[in-house]
């Protein structure tokens, strides 16, 4: 019998082999899932996804990313703010401030207003001091790791009732409660005002399938509304991404 003269893998070469597939199993299936969030500082809809988002990331092995968004009354007032949409914009006055109620949360529009707009023409002014700094700092705050959390508190402060919440310590103190610090945060905008990033979510956000918020995209697939986390959940649990929690 002829003995075997061809190239035959060396033991040490074939558990290096075998190691390395073992290695590209875990790391497939430790690889953390992302979850992207569009979200608005001035819509109340996001605000009270907030507690719900904290969630997502506390019960999953999933980040939960802030997209930040301009409101749709800077990028397309016409889509509600004219004489044809005032019965769905009342709808919307009324409906959110109810669901507010009923989830324990505070149901106080911001005094200021993130977004400068007459009340009675709807007509929103040129010069807006308030968004452009707001979502300017929830950008940094996600680049920073702390998207959701800076999300959190800023819109719990402005729909929670603190009037005059630009001046003072209030923006400073929420932004301290989410691991952040605001004079840095502001430093880093006087270099990057933020804007094509915004400008490249709201463009993801068109991409997915959906132009309104809070949207929830997991995979490409879009999940709007606040009242759709729980579907999220169910979905997640489909795809096989178990609870971090007992």
């Amino acid at each position: 019998m002829r003995a075997y003269t061809g190239n035959r893998p060396s033991l040490k070469r074939a558990k290096s082999q075998m190691a390395g597939r073992i290695l590209g199993i875990h790391s497939a299936r430790n690889k953390i899932v992302s979850i992207d969030v569009y979200w608005s500082f001035r819509s109340p809809y996001s605000y009270l996804a907030t507690p719900e988002m904290l969630k997502l990331k506390e019960d999953f092995d999933v980040d939960v990313n802030l997209r930040v968004v301009l409101p749709i009354a800077i990028r397309t007032p016409d889509a509600l703010f004219d004489k044809a949409n005032m019965p769905r914009l009342r709808y919307i006055l009324l409906d959110w401030a109810r669901r507010a109620r009923f989830l324990n949360m505070s149901d106080k529009w911001p005094s200021p207003d993130p977004v400068v707009q007459d009340r009675e023409t709807m007509q929103v002014a040129s010069e807006q001091p308030y968004i452009f700094r707001l979502s300017g700092l929830g950008v940094e705050a996600q680049r920073r790791g702390k998207g959701i959390e800076f999300a959190y508190e800023v819109s719990h402060l402005l729909f929670g009732g603190t009037e005059n919440w630009d001046q003072g310590g209030h923006l400073s103190d929420a932004a301290s409660r989410a691991g952040l610090n605001l004079s840095e945060m502001e430093e880093a905008l006087s270099d990057d005002p933020q804007l094509e990033e915004i400008e490249k979510n709201q463009s993801a956000l068109e991409q997915a399938g959906h132009w309104g918020v809070p949207t929830f995209v997991h995979q490409g697939e879009p999940f709007f509304g606040q009242d759709r986390i729980d579907t999220l959940r169910w979905h997640l649990t489909n795809c096989g991404l178990k609870s971090s929690t007992p």
